[in-house]
């Protein structure tokens, strides 16, 4: 099992990356800020407008520690890429299997299942240790509609049906989403998701969440040999890791809105950790993205008990763990791919 190592997130934008010998340095105008010894982490994520040297790109990638780069303000820009390490024979088998739909289909559903069954016990998670303080009756009916839509999943006969599908019930489970904010109601009302660029505090928080969980996801399938480019559920993109975002679809309810809510109802992000642009756009200010990875960084290192494997492993993990599972799927070591199940 791969061991969880740390992650160092680089939040200063002025600051420049670069290796010593096996150390990571960090440099403001010449001067060395930081340095960390590189067998020690096994992701860098930089928000500096200077970036990193080739010379430390480089043995990140054959290291096999992941590196991306994001704006100041939270926009994914790039991911560092050295050679392939997954066997050709996977990657072909996965590329076979996106050409055909039916096949990519399996795949999509058991995505979908896990998506909307994690999605609805967050409600039911929400209902047993908050009932008194939110619409119970409410919550409850978008529980049951999403245990309903699991069948019809199951019963898909294209990818345009399972796409409409699950778009309905996602509407249905963001239509009760603001009942699971429990505290600082003032600061994060939620009215619906809004995208590029979100419009209030809760979705900066929530698009925030998404995009550094769907860059380790990405970086977890490339590491178990899979490309994460060419997708079951997500159509062909240039430049769109469309596997990576079917994989954050089974696991955003449980991995980053839950994070997202624990960090608003136990008061660790605030109104005050925002900043809103011209064109009206709200986006994590630096403090807040500190007070983000601070929380981020412990909530991986929790522990909880896979439900297919049986055994312990951080959260952390998770996306590492799907990852392999799906590779052996496609290799044909397993009969159907196993979806993160979270209760």
């Amino acid at each position: 099992m791969k061991k969880l190592l740390n992650t160092l997130y680089v939040l200063s934008e002025d600051v420049y990356l670069a290796l010593d010998g096996e150390n990571v340095v960090v440099l403001r105008e010449e001067e060395t800020a930081g340095r960390f010894p590189l067998h020690t982490l096994e992701n860098i994520v930089s928000f500096s407008y200077k970036g990193a040297s080739p010379a430390l790109m480089g043995a990140c990638a054959s290291r096999e520690v992941g590196m991306s780069f994001y704006s100041p303000r939270g926009k994914f820009l790039a991911r560092t890429a050295g050679t392939s390490f997954g066997n050709v024979l996977l990657r072909k088998e996965q590329y076979r299997i996106s050409d055909h739909e039916e096949k990519s289909l399996s795949y999509a559903k058991n995505m979908i299942i896990g998506k909307v069954f994690n999605c609805r016990w967050s409600l039911e998670r929400t209902i047993r240790d908050n009932g008194m303080r939110i619409d119970t009756d409410r919550v409850k009916a978008v529980s049951q509609s999403l245990n309903e839509g699991l069948p019809h999943i199951k019963n898909c006969e294209n990818l345009d049906s399972l796409r409409g599908l699950e778009g309905e019930l996602a509407s249905k489970y963001f239509s009760v989403f603001d009942n699971l904010i429990i505290n600082q109601k003032e600061d994060f009302k939620f009215h619906g998701r809004s995208r590029r660029p979100p419009m209030d505090n809760i979705n900066a928080l929530l698009s925030f969440a998404y995009t550094i969980l769907g860059n380790e996801c990405a970086g977890a399938l490339e590491g178990a040999g899979l490309d994460a480019y060419v997708g079951f559920l997500h159509c062909d993109r240039p430049g769109r890791t469309s596997l990576a975002l079917d994989m954050l679809e089974e696991l955003r309810g449980i991995m980053a809105d839950r994070f997202v809510l624990t960090l608003v109802n136990k008061k660790i992000i605030k109104g005050e950790h925002f900043d809103c642009q011209g064109d009206g756009a709200v986006l994590l200010n630096e403090d807040g993205r500190k007070q983000f990875f601070s929380a981020w960084q412990s909530h991986k290192k929790e522990t909880l008990t896979h439900p297919f494997l049986k055994e312990k492993i951080p959260w952390g993990l998770v996306p590492y763990v799907q990852a392999l599972l799906l590779a052996r799927t496609i290799r044909g070591d397993l009969e159907a791919y196993p979806p993160f199940l979270w209760k």
